[in-house]
Parts: C-alpha cells; structure tokens; sequence
C-alpha cells in the first residue's frame, strides 16, 4: 500500500469494499461507517458508495492492488456520471500496487519488454473472447500476466491458455507463480510453460508466461530490454 493510499483511507468516515478486501485493512477501520459486500456485489456496494459521497461524507472504495486495474474505479466513475454534474461527487483516484507489479518485482524482471494482462475470470468476459487474447498475445510473443488464473470453478481454463502457448513458445519458457503479492503468505514459484500448472494456482496468485527471449539466472526471471551487452 502507498502512503497516499494510506492517507486516504485514514481520512475517510466511510470505507467501502468487498469483505475480503476489508479483513486485509482492519487496522484502519475503527471509527468508521463500514460498507462490505460478498463477491459479484460490486455494483451494490459502489451504488451505496456514491451515495455517502453525495451525502457530503468522505467515502474510500478499496480495491486490492491498483483501482485502476481490474478494480472499482471505472465503476465508481460509470455511476457517478449518471447524476446531474451538480450532483456529483468529487472522485478522487489513488494508484496503488497494482498485482503485476509486486509479483514482477519478486520475480525478478520479467516484464522489461512488452507484456499482455488477461484476466481467465469469465464472469464478465465471454471465455471465447479471453481465448482469442490469449492466442493473440501469445502470437505476438508477449510476456503474458495472468490475473485470477484459478478458481474451485475454473480448472480447466488454466490448462487451455498453457495449450494455447505451447504452440507458439517453448515447453521451457519460465514461468513464475506468485501468491499473495506482498501479504503475510506470500510464495514464488519459478516453473517451465510444460509444468507450471503442478504448481498450487488459485485466485490469489499472479502467473507470468516469459516471451521467447525470457530465461531464468540464479533464481531470477529476466526479459531482455534489447540492450547490447
């Protein structure tokens, strides 16, 4: 978390988020109206964070890494927009950590040249739609982050994207699995594109596929920039 996160959070009368989300600030919760729904409510709980705000009080929507990246913020703004401009709220969006991020940087390097980040959720995505990504992404020889990569629902989906790969890179093109970026269970995991899924995937976990020229050197991922060395 940034310090501006921080800041904001510290500042708020009212803290918004999926329940989850909320149990992994709870330092900062006492003294605060708390708004928290389960999974698949997020309209719900964006719908009541627009009208606090509008109310006059100061409203955090928290989402994990960044709110800008699979988060809450374009949301926020789609329903803000829908009142009169005299009715709307100030929105103020703070970056964060995003996952890719984190995950990245205890990895090693391995998104130092271009990179694709495809979420496997199907619940808002037609999978047919995420699976032309995939193949296009891995086509194009793109580093490729996968977001939400494994549910007790979607076991299957993991196993198509690594198919989809094999036929355009390497079985021994690195892989790293990271879980819990930055949390009190963080893991990292460096695999090949032939076993990476023997490894323990779940929603918590961040993987990153290296493009053809991604190798690994004491225990690092690294994409080259193209520097001469």
């Amino acid at each position: 978390m940034s310090k501006r996160a921080a800041d904001a959070l510290a500042a708020a009368e009212v803290i918004v988020g999926y329940d989850t989300y909320l149990g992994l600030i709870a330092d900062f919760l006492p003294g605060k109206k708390i708004i928290g729904t389960g999974m698949t409510q997020e309209i719900d709980r964006c719908q009541a964070a627009v009208e606090e705000a509008m109310a006059g009080r100061r409203v955090a929507v928290v989402s994990s890494g960044d709110p800008g990246i699979y988060g809450m913020a374009g949301l926020v703004l789609e329903l803000v927009f829908k009142y009169p401009p005299a009715l709307q709220p100030v929105v103020d969006i703070v970056p964060g950590i995003s996952a890719i991020g984190a995950a990245a940087a205890l990895l090693g390097a391995p998104v130092m040249h271009d990179f694709a980040v495809i979420s496997l959720s199907d619940l808002l995505t037609p999978w047919e739609t995420i699976v032309k990504r995939v193949e296009m992404a891995a086509a194009g020889d793109f580093v490729i982050a996968l977001y939400n990569p494994k549910s007790t629902r979607r076991i299957s989906h993991i196993e198509q994207v690594r198919e989809i790969v094999l036929r355009h890179r390497p079985a021994t093109t690195p892989v790293g699995i990271v879980h819990h970026a930055s949390r009190k269970d963080e893991s990292v995991v460096l695999s090949d594109l032939e076993n990476f899924t023997r490894e323990h995937i779940d929603m918590f976990s961040l993987v990153i596929i290296g493009n053809s020229r991604t190798y690994t050197a004491a225990g690092r991922m690294i994409t080259p920039r193209g520097y001469s060395l």
